[in-house]
């Protein structure tokens, strides 16, 4: 399978406010031009804040909704792993 990412791109990291979320969202973003391409961030319980300007929404639905994003990254623990997939597909990401 071929991953195909652009300067198009725009990324939604799902479990943005977690310790591997921030990680890799942060080291994405430092890497070549990835500043441009991280647009949202979910977390139920954290929706309406931000994580370094990215801002945080409660569901990839709305994120998707207010940025335009076409990509999903998943850092959220094991036991949410399935929910946060089918929430990104339903999405249609």
């Amino acid at each position: 399978m071929s991953i195909l990412i652009n300067k198009d791109t725009k990324v939604v990291t799902q479990g943005i406010t977690g310790k591997t979320g921030q990680f890799h969202t942060r080291m994405c973003r430092d890497y070549a031009n990835g500043k441009a391409a991280f647009v949202a961030g979910v977390n139920p319980k954290k929706a309406g804040e931000d994580f370094e300007g990215i801002p945080i929404f409660a569901n990839v639905r709305e994120a998707k909704k207010e940025t335009g994003a076409n990509v999903s990254v998943i850092y959220v623990p094991p036991a949410g792993a399935a929910a946060a997939i089918w929430e990104a597909v339903e999405a249609e990401l």
